[in-house]
């Protein structure tokens, strides 16, 4: 029964109330910068420029300078491979672009609407399969064609800073590219990294 008493005092003494409670502390990092020029890079994944299938992987990056209307330049390059029972073919796409974005800060981070226009390079690899066992050399073999597209994009872009002059940057939207008379819808996305002084 003693033993019963001081476990049910013990138990008793562990609950109680403290007088002063826990301090708030602002869980996210503070933003120290709120300048007009940003600059972003990260992962693009899009439809390649004159295919209807397949995804291409790669990198971009761009720059933008302004509040409300960002006038800025981006850069990406991504590649893809399709297959048949003939040929193995890589698109390497490069995309070169003029942007204008309307952007509305809101909280931590800003909404925007970019409009992009500028060349699309192509290059072409095709290498037919098995061909070197068949002893195919030069052009019957392997062949490269480079070629250069008017293209644009409007995207969507979300950015929210967490921490300090960095950022989170996601964007998005569809494309069109004009290649041999024929105009090509795409889409294009971007998920990085931005840097705001």
């Amino acid at each position: 029964m003693r033993r019963l008493v001081v476990v049910a005092l013990a138990l008793g003494a562990a609950t109680v109330a403290r007088a002063e409670g826990p301090t708030a502390v602002d869980q996210l990092p503070k933003v120290t910068s709120s300048g007009p020029l940003s600059v972003d890079g990260g992962l693009v994944l899009a439809l390649p420029a004159t295919w209807e299938t397949g995804l291409s992987t790669g990198a971009g990056v761009g720059v933008g300078y302004g509040r409300r209307f960002v006038l800025g330049a981006r850069a990406s390059w991504s590649t893809s491979t399709e297959s048949s029972l003939t040929w193995t073919v890589s698109h390497q796409d490069m995309r070169l672009r003029v942007t204008g974005a309307l952007q509305r800060a809101v909280g931590r981070g800003a909404f925007a609407l970019r409009l992009g226009v500028g060349p699309t390079l192509v290059y072409e690899d095709r290498v037919r399969n098995q061909g070197a066992r068949a002893g195919l050399t030069g052009s019957a073999l392997e062949t490269t064609a480079l070629a250069t597209m008017p293209a644009g994009e409007i995207e969507a872009v979300v950015s929210v800073h967490v921490g300090g002059p960095w950022l989170l940057v996601l964007s998005g939207g569809p494309s069109l590219v004009l290649s041999d008379g024929a105009w090509y819808g795409g889409w294009t996305t971007q998920l990085g990294v931005g840097w705001q002084p």
